[in-house]
């Protein structure tokens, strides 16, 4: 067999230098940068998901989020970042972050090997990137769903399916429902069902990076009648609002960058 397939079909730890901050990172092949690679050491072991706060979730979430969705603008920018961690669409909750919180955040998740810098020099042009996806064998369609649920809370199969259009296209709302399935399962889930209460049709899923979730009765109350049958507009209105907000943050990038106020 190829090496390269060899190393690409089974699970490694492999030590990989990052020239951007002079790391040493332990990292899964999957998705391997094979130049600067240190040595391999197979997996015995399944490795533990993170426990993270809220912050440290929200910069992780919208960094994964905005690596599909905004390509162009992506490693961020530390002022990027803090506009897309306040936005007021496709964020529950929304919230207010500082520079302060933003950065305490980001030397967390750095720390933890699932943030990196992508250019060094000055403070002003120090970028970040997201490792979710090189410390965790996952795949686009994976992270995508992981991703959605970290920035928006619990979802159905229906609204990951819905919500995931700009990050990934999925082919059904069966195809949705096939790997949150694979991501429930295994030595090490990433996401749990949670359970059905009285009057929910369909059954939500919460991410397990924050450990363990919990929730009280007014997270599981009966949804209103009719309710079920404006869900679709709903959501189509949400994404509307979303690829809006998106477009105006694009469009104040341009700007700016231009010298236009």
């Amino acid at each position: 067999m190829n090496k390269d397939i060899e190393l690409q079909s089974k699970p490694f730890w492999c030590y990989y230098f990052n020239p951007n901050d002079f790391s040493i990172q332990k990292i899964s092949n999957f998705f391997l940068p094979y130049k600067n690679l240190l040595i391999f050491s197979p997996m015995d072991s399944p490795q533990t998901l993170p426990v993270l706060d809220a912050e440290e979730l929200r910069v992780l979430g919208t960094l994964m989020e905005k690596a599909k969705t905004t390509p162009d603008y992506y490693p961020m920018t530390l002022n990027g970042l803090v506009a897309a961690c306040n936005q007021k669409t496709s964020r529950k909750p929304v919230v207010n972050y500082d520079d302060d919180t933003v950065i305490n955040a980001l030397n967390s998740l750095k720390r933890r090997g699932l943030m990196s810098t992508a250019t060094g020099g000055s403070i002003r042009n120090i970028k970040y990137k997201h490792n979710f996806a090189i410390v965790f064998p996952v795949i686009p369609s994976e992270v995508a769903l992981i991703c959605l649920l970290i920035l928006r809370g619990p979802q159905t199969p229906g609204e990951l399916n819905t919500n995931s259009g700009r990050m990934y296209e999925f082919d059904s709302i069966e195809e949705v429902q096939e790997i949150l399935d694979k991501l429930a399962g295994g030595e090490m889930p990433y996401i749990v069902q949670l359970p059905k209460r009285p009057g929910q049709k369909e059954v939500r899923y919460a991410h397990l990076l924050g450990g363990t979730p919990e929730f009280n009765d007014d997270d599981f109350a009966d949804e209103p009648t009719g309710r079920s049958s404006s869900s679709a507009l709903e959501a189509r209105l949400v994404k509307a609002e979303q690829e809006i907000a998106e477009l105006k943050e694009t469009v104040g990038r341009l700007m700016k960058e231009l010298g236009v106020e």
